[in-house]
């Protein structure tokens, strides 16, 4: 199982006060030299952590895979046709929302997101939707077009009980299985972290997970080069 490291938060201690540092490209090279797989950047349309120079800057400098996180309009759109990540990944916004709150309705919005997918592919991209593990919108995805989905784990991350962690782990399970009979790539996150991710080890199916907050909290602490080792080392054992 791959790990890729979503940076935006270095990014949003950088805008906190409008400074310069910390500079969220040195965070993504340290974590490339760490061992990451791949840097995960959210440009949103408000710009509230990751901006556009962000993103071509990285898009010159890392040597791993760049995922750009994305909503469906015409300019991220024409911002990713232009740099040329290698994979978009298509996540819901909204302005007042302080993280991605939930997965793509796709089953709504199958003419928009059927045309954003072609564009895209026109330019090179894989796509991947960020979809809450469930049966219909997984279809969906596939019968769009997509190279992956991003299965959202903050149903999981968050629960309350044991048991509501196990139902949703199962849910998971399903909606992996499924996808990959579908000949889908699948890739996981939102919440993870140093305790749950535990459990993912022993899920098949999943290619990738997308780690963020986590990772960038130990880092204020321990480095990022300890503290991408350390979930390096939890993914793999």
């Amino acid at each position: 199982m791959r790990f890729s490291l979503n940076i935006d938060h270095v990014a949003t201690l950088r805008n906190a006060r409008g400074e310069t540092q910390p500079e969220p490209i040195t965070a993504a090279l340290l974590a490339e030299q760490a061992g990451v797989d791949g840097i995960v950047v959210h440009l949103r349309e408000d710009r509230r952590h990751i901006n556009e120079r962000d993103v071509r800057l990285l898009r010159e400098l890392i040597s791993t895979k760049l995922d750009l996180e994305m909503a469906a309009t015409d300019e991220i759109i024409k911002i990713a046709c232009d740099v040329g990540p290698e994979l978009a990944t298509i996540v819901p916004e909204k302005r007042e929302e302080l993280t991605t709150e939930g997965g793509l309705n796709v089953l709504d919005q199958i003419e928009l997101l059927k045309g954003t997918t072609e564009r895209l592919h026109d330019s090179n991209i894989e796509v991947s939707f960020f979809v809450e593990p469930n049966i219909n919108h997984i279809d969906a995805s596939a019968e769009i077009g997509v190279d992956f989905i991003e299965i959202h784990t903050g149903v999981f991350a968050n629960a309350e009980s044991e048991e509501e962690q196990i139902d949703e782990l199962e849910r998971i399970r399903v909606a992996v299985n499924h996808a990959k009979k579908l000949g889908l790539g699948i890739n996981a996150g939102h919440g993870l972290n140093y305790q749950n991710i535990k459990v993912f080890r022993e899920l098949e199916g999943i290619d990738e997970v997308s780690i963020g907050q986590a990772v960038i909290a130990r880092a204020v602490f321990v480095g990022i080069d300890t503290a991408v080792k350390e979930m390096i080392s939890l993914i793999g054992s």
